[in-house]
């Protein structure tokens, strides 16, 4: 999963959310430096990856692309169930998307001096350019993934990946709306696991 779904499966426990986001720049046990429900969160992330990287609807996703994209292709598929996420927001929130994302924005700029050095280089530009809500437009995914190939060893061009979403919108479309309703069943197992309330 990507930046926009980790940070709506927190739920909305502030903490969480915040150990969800910042999981992937904490390495090992120094999850346990920081505060219990935080590390709950940094928890649930992996909690989520292993669920997702498992699941055969993800697999299947990541099967339409592995031929171009190799190893990269769970990467592009965690893009594209963003983009579904935020394009189909209202069927999982009552919040509105800007307003969800925004609380998120002020959620880190409070939050600053606990996250780690990556983060707060990584917060503002993401805010600057509203990832999270922009996720929702194909182009512009496009161009994240864009951006993506230069931090890539190879000539990977997996912003031409998006020419696969458009050619099988509907599939792709269809596999997330069965995986994130099997996640939002799973997530009440993983609360319950982690002790979140």
């Amino acid at each position: 999963m990507n930046y926009l779904a980790h940070v709506f499966l927190s739920g909305d426990h502030e903490k969480i959310r915040i150990g969800n986001f910042i999981a992937d720049f904490i390495y090992g046990n120094h999850y346990k430096n920081y505060d219990p429900e935080i590390q709950k969160g940094i928890l649930l992330h992996r909690y989520i990856d292993t669920y997702t990287d498992a699941h055969p609807i993800f697999r299947q996703s990541k099967r339409r692309l592995f031929s171009r994209f190799r190893h990269y292709s769970a990467v592009i598929v965690d893009m594209f169930y963003d983009h579904f996420l935020a394009d189909n927001f209202s069927a999982y929130s009552e919040k509105d998307l800007e307003a969800f994302v925004s609380d998120f924005y002020k959620l880190m700029k409070e939050n600053k001096k606990i996250l780690p050095a990556k983060v707060n280089k990584i917060v503002p530009v993401m805010s600057q350019y509203n990832w999270l809500v922009n996720y929702r437009d194909i182009e512009y995914l496009g161009s994240i993934l864009a951006q993506m190939n230069h931090k890539t060893k190879h000539n990977t061009e997996l912003h031409k990946s998006i020419e696969v979403l458009e050619n099988s919108y509907d599939l792709f479309k269809d596999d997330f709306v069965i995986f994130f309703e099997d996640m939002l069943m799973e997530r009440k197992k993983m609360f319950k696991s982690l002790d979140i309330h």
